[in-house]
């Protein structure tokens, strides 16, 4: 990897007007050997960067001691190392990573997904249907950074954050690139696209799933507005723009679209490029058609849901450039089933169905109940879910709507409480519940309610486990909590059943 002088820094800061102040003491001919914003990376000849709300002045004593060369900072310190003094953080991590790394993003196939829903699934539809492919060229699998977990080669480890910060974004485009990684596969919140931690990358080819309101709060986004323009933003970005036609405000995304070089439909109308019909269930597959200029066939997916089609339809799309053949992308789409995205357990006597998901918003929710009724009409139905603490507050209400519309009796339990009392969280959801005449039950827990709800039943009845997917933690205060997921549990009580019954 190329190493750049410290000055070498501060003129590429300077080239986007960033810089307010900088004092480089004769330094400005040092090689940096680092970049990092945890004192805990910092070495000698480190480029320490102060960036956070959180942040202490501590932790770049520790760094300077470390041996760190300078530090980037929005505030000037009372160190007496070497300086440069930005006027925003965010927007000249990207600037410095760029440079550090040496644009080694340009050095792979970069796919970038958005949307409200269905980023996770989709990833994992174009890394299944990728892996088949590279797999059978004799290469290496594709990385993938999502919301479920990110592997680039050296790293395979749980995600906390959908799109990670600018410097550690690029350190895993480096880890894929040494490694010998041809593909990556990201989603890309709207967040990452607001805050500037994909800034000055581009996306080979990139989707956009979809849009509904979500993630307004004080911490997120203000107003539904901002969201939508937060999320627009990845089309300046993006070479081959993928559009999903069946997508709400369509009008302003297609116009939006133009900044990209090329647009690609996909949904499930003929008007689009690539487009689906004859949807249907077969056991618990779903079976469609895909019709395009390269082929007209059928594939299925082992995920339940019918709103998955749409998802499969933009993995489709969006490596359609690529000569990957039909049936690296029927094997693809069938083996790929995503951690925590539409679980399904059941009793060897079809007694209990039970079904565990990420789903965390309206639009989700609409789907993941809609989907379990329409697969089990004649079921009783018993809805499991919570908010997280702190943010995402117009969710609140819809998402309880959706839950009280849809099941039979719903449990109020933890997600992610944080730094907000679960007795408060749970007190709000409960508010909106009660006026639909739904029975619910608040229990903090989430194995508890899952086993309580599973002993007492008495009719064919779907268990429908919402927000948590296959996440083994729950986060209270700053601290992630180990626990079993909600399929873990499930499972467990499953095997007991079958065994008392069999």
């Amino acid at each position: 990897m190329k190493k750049h002088q410290l000055n070498e820094y501060l003129e590429i800061l300077k080239q986007y007007g960033l810089v307010e102040s900088f004092d480089l003491s004769g330094a400005g001919d040092v090689e940096i050997e680092g970049l990092t914003y945890n004192s805990k990376e910092a070495g000698a000849g480190t480029l320490f960067v102060c960036k956070g709300a959180a942040f202490k002045e501590e932790y770049l004593k520790m760094a300077v001691k470390a041996g760190a060369a300078a530090y980037v900072s929005e505030i000037k310190y009372d160190e007496k190392e070497p300086y440069i003094i930005v006027s925003d953080i965010k927007k000249a991590m990207p600037k410095l990573a760029n440079l550090y790394h040496d644009f080694i993003w340009k050095k792979l196939n970069l796919i970038g997904l958005t949307g409200t829903k269905g980023k996770s699934t989709t990833v994992y539809f174009i890394k299944a249907i990728l892996d088949d492919y590279l797999v059978g060229c004799g290469k290496k699998e594709s990385a993938v950074i999502s919301s479920i977990d990110t592997y680039d080669g050296v790293v395979n480890e749980v995600s906390h954050l959908t799109t990670p910060e600018a410097l550690e974004l690029h350190r895993h485009f480096q880890n894929a690139v040494d490694s010998g990684i041809e593909f990556l596969e990201m989603e890309v919140s709207s967040q990452a696209l607001k805050y500037h931690r994909v800034d000055d990358i581009v996306f080979d080819v990139g989707a956009f799933l979809n849009i509904s309101e979500d993630h307004i709060s004080p911490i997120e986004h203000p107003d539904f507005d901002d969201y939508f323009h937060s999320k627009l933003k990845i089309f300046s970005q993006i070479k081959t723009a993928c559009i999903n036609l069946e997508s709400d405000h369509l009008d302003e995304i297609m116009e939006a679209a133009k900044a990209s070089e090329r647009i690609r439909t996909f949904g499930l109308t003929p008007k689009a490029d690539i487009y689906a019909d004859h949807i249907r269930r077969e056991g618990t597959d779903t079976v469609f058609e895909i019709h395009c200029d390269r082929f007209d066939m059928e594939f299925r997916i082992s995920i339940p849901g019918a709103f998955n089609v749409e998802n499969a339809l933009a993995a489709v799309a969006v490596l359609y450039d690529y000569p990957i053949d039909a049936e690296h992308i029927y094997n693809g789409l069938y083996k790929a089933h995503p951690s925590g995205r539409m679980e399904l357990y059941a009793t060897e006597d079809k007694k209990v169905i039970a079904v565990a998901d990420f789903a965390h918003n309206k639009l989700s929710f609409e789907k993941l109940f809609g989907s379990m009724r329409a697969d089990y009409p004649e079921y009783h139905m018993i809805a499991f879910f919570g908010c997280p603490g702190g943010k995402g507050f117009n969710r609140r209400k819809p998402m309880a709507e959706v839950a009280a519309a849809y099941a039979d009796k719903v449990y109020i339990v933890a997600d992610d409480p944080g730094d907000e009392p679960f007795s408060q969280t749970s007190a709000e959801l409960a508010s909106y519940i009660e006026p639909t005449g739904t029975p619910y039950e608040i229990i903090e827990n989430r194995a508890e309610a899952i086993e309580k709800a599973f002993r007492q039943i008495k009719q064919p009845t779907v268990l429908v486990m919402a927000g948590k997917g296959s996440d083994q933690f729950i986060k209270y205060g700053k601290t992630y909590v180990p626990c079993a997921s909600d399929g873990q549990v499930v499972a467990k009580l499953i095997r007991e059943y079958d065994e008392k019954y069999r």
